[in-house]
């Protein structure tokens, strides 16, 4: 994990080692300083706001969290392709209390209401998956979610887990402000066969515009004025059901509604081979990699992919449910 001003517009936090396995996340004893390096102040707000979009908030520690490694999967041969975007219950992103002081335009207006409406409904398997706007209730639950992976790639001692908490809600509080420019998603899981409700299953974070780019994106360099995905992770014992491809779905459709681009831009590190083969079915294409020098900053090769989104359309996915995985 690398010390790195700037990042997003705030704090980077890169993780430097390889990509451990789910079997090989053994507590190694990190020196504090080590730790300590991972986390830097930054001069700008979150890792895709600007400080002019609310110069009144308070700078956050945190300025990027890029989950390259999300660990998911596609759905498999008998999942069903019942997905759809339905109004959800009411709920009110102007009345939310970290969307900052920015009077918004009408436009603006108008796209935080489609994000209120949003939801994603996916038959599965073992289930069905809802996925819709991460709502202010659901900040520390998704953080602890963020958190737990990022530890996790980063095969970082327990002990740090409350501090990990607290920076990536300080980030999700910041990215909040740049509304509706960029958002986080949030996925919620419900078992065919069981008594347990609503699981949050995973967590993705979209960009829109300019207006919502990091200021200091990871390299290769995407776009600015594109739409951009990053920050996806599954809840571990809910991967391999294919709710990774449905975030990535979820996330497709929202940039359909929200963006004039339709050109879509996400990383994938290059040591992370199932989170790539993911992207590759999906339609996304390899436009960069990262210099090879780029290992001299002790961070991970990275590629650059890129995807043309096709007209919006409320049809039901089918083309992956023969894949088998």
């Amino acid at each position: 994990m690398k010390r790195v001003n700037g990042s997003d517009g705030g704090l980077k936090l890169f993780y430097t080692n390889p990509s451990p396995a789910p079997s090989a996340t053994k507590n190694q004893h990190y020196p504090i300083s080590m730790a300590a390096a991972a986390l830097s102040p930054s001069l700008y707000l979150d890792p895709k706001q600007h400080q002019h979009l609310n110069p009144t908030k308070a700078k956050s520690p945190l300025q990027r969290l890029h989950l390259f490694n999300c660990r998911c999967s596609l759905p498999s041969s008998s999942s069903s392709s019942t997905n759809s975007v339905t109004p959800s219950n009411y709920y009110s992103f102007l009345d939310d209390p970290f969307r900052g002081t920015r009077f918004l335009s009408n436009e603006e207006l108008e796209k935080l209401k489609a994000l209120e409406s949003f939801v994603y409904l996916q038959g599965l398997e073992s289930g069905s998956l809802s996925v819709r706007v991460m709502r202010t209730e659901e900040m520390d639950l998704t953080a602890s979610l963020l958190a737990e992976s990022f530890a996790e790639s980063m095969l970082m001692p327990l002990g740090y887990g409350a501090l990990m908490r607290f920076l990536v809600k300080q980030y999700l509080i910041e990215r909040r402000a740049v509304m509706p420019h960029a958002v986080t998603l949030v996925g919620y899981f419900r078992q065919k066969y069981g008594e347990k409700g609503n699981e949050l299953a995973g967590t993705v974070e979209v960009c829109f515009d300019k207006r919502g780019a990091n200021a200091s994106p990871p390299t290769p360099l995407p776009p600015q004025n594109s739409p951009y995905i990053c920050n996806m992770t599954v809840t571990k014992h809910l991967r391999r059901r294919g709710i990774g491809w449905h975030l990535l779905k979820a996330s497709e459709e929202l940039i359909s509604q929200m963006a004039s681009s339709k050109l879509v831009y996400l990383h994938c590190r290059m040591i992370d081979e199932a989170p790539f083969n993911m992207y590759i079915r999906a339609g996304y294409d390899v436009v960069q990699t990262d210099n090879i020098l780029i290992l001299l900053t002790l961070q991970r090769r990275k590629h650059l992919m890129c995807k043309k989104l096709p007209v919006f359309n409320s049809s039901p996915e089918s083309d992956m449910s023969d894949s088998g995985e």
